[in-house]
């Protein structure tokens, strides 16, 4: 039982800034961020992207010096995402397993650069294939899964190899954490963790981000096929549960805002470090937003990432990440 108006007054405690952050159930702190950074060819190139207001292509020497701002603003890891030259994409993506690839040596600059940053590679063959999807894709347009899994590992091992922390497969294709883990183990990676993209449904919010890596013109169909549907959420605990019990340490919801059921209820189930991907859809949204006097930045900011702290998440990755550090450490 509790008391009854007016012995109890909700508002009490909402009245004084000073009370309000005492009993403040979450707290959003800069560790709680994760940067995606996208890598361009060439030496000191920035290339800004249309479809991500704010958000550039950088070349290993800037992606360097981001890792040093992200070392400086409390940020503890960065995520990578390639944008392979159109000449070295090719139908089996065999680009992903050359250890001297924009992946490879944009980690290695970064462990030069800013070695207590955490890095994150993604696992997946979309960067890399000429026809856009994450696997080899059959005469029938089928992405196959087996084939694919074995690329997968070997590109794995490829980005441990070159010193990254976290292993991310975002391709969904069955059973390719347990290969990527047995993989790891074999070759003395033990401590390189795998952040799996367990439930990652084929959403219409990925557009601005197919441009980034530049695959979306080149995309032929869609990703339904191994993606999740939006419609399903059980199916999201079965995905969860079977990337844990394969090995995965951490796992993620993909997209973030409009998932926030889903993060919950993998939160509540499995009882791990969830993270979720507020993806670029997500960004441009508020971008838009703000460029068209429709809301403030930093209010916006501030109150989706915590949105995602408040559904479960341990970390976010976003493209407001340093923007974002910067607000809290104010």
């Amino acid at each position: 039982m509790t008391a009854s108006f007016p012995a109890l007054r909700l508002r009490r405690t909402r009245v004084a800034p000073w009370s309000r952050r005492m009993v403040a159930e979450h707290v959003l702190t800069p560790a709680d961020l994760i940067w995606p950074l996208f890598i361009a060819d060439g030496v000191g190139v920035e290339e800004p992207i249309k479809t991500l207001p704010g958000v550039s292509r950088w070349s290993i020497d800037n992606i360097a010096k981001r890792a040093k701002e992200a070392q400086a603003l409390g940020i503890p890891c960065i995520a990578l995402f390639p944008n392979t030259p159109q000449h070295l994409r090719t139908p089996d993506g065999r680009e992903a397993l050359n250890p001297d690839n924009l992946i490879c040596r944009a980690v290695k600059a970064i462990k030069d650069a800013a070695p207590d940053v955490g890095v994150l590679t993604d696992v997946a063959l979309d960067p890399y294939t000429e026809h856009g999807h994450d696997g080899l894709v059959d005469e029938a347009g089928y992405v196959l899964n087996d084939e694919t899994m074995a690329l997968l590992v070997e590109q794995a091992v490829v980005q441990a190899d070159a010193g990254a922390d976290i292993i991310a497969p975002s391709d969904m294709m069955d059973g390719r954490v347990a290969g990527i883990r047995a993989a790891l183990e074999d070759k003395g990676h033990r401590n390189v963790q795998i952040m799996a993209y367990a439930a990652k449904y084929a959403s219409a919010f990925y557009g601005p981000f197919r441009d980034a890596v530049g695959s979306r013109g080149r995309l032929k169909g869609d990703k339904r096929g191994y993606q999740m549907d939006h419609a399903n959420a059980e199916e999201a605990l079965r995905e969860v549960a079977m990337d844990l019990a394969e090995g995965a340490d951490t796992v993620m919801v993909k997209p973030g805002l409009p998932y926030l059921d889903i993060i919950r209820r993998v939160k509540e189930r499995f009882e791990v470090p969830v993270f979720a991907y507020q993806v670029s859809g997500e960004y441009a949204m508020i971008e838009a937003a703000v460029a068209a006097d429709m809301g403030d930045r930093d209010a916006l900011v501030l109150e989706t990432l915590l949105a995602f702290k408040r559904a479960g998440c341990s970390g976010v990755l976003t493209y407001h990440a340093a923007h974002a550090a910067r607000l809290l450490g104010a």
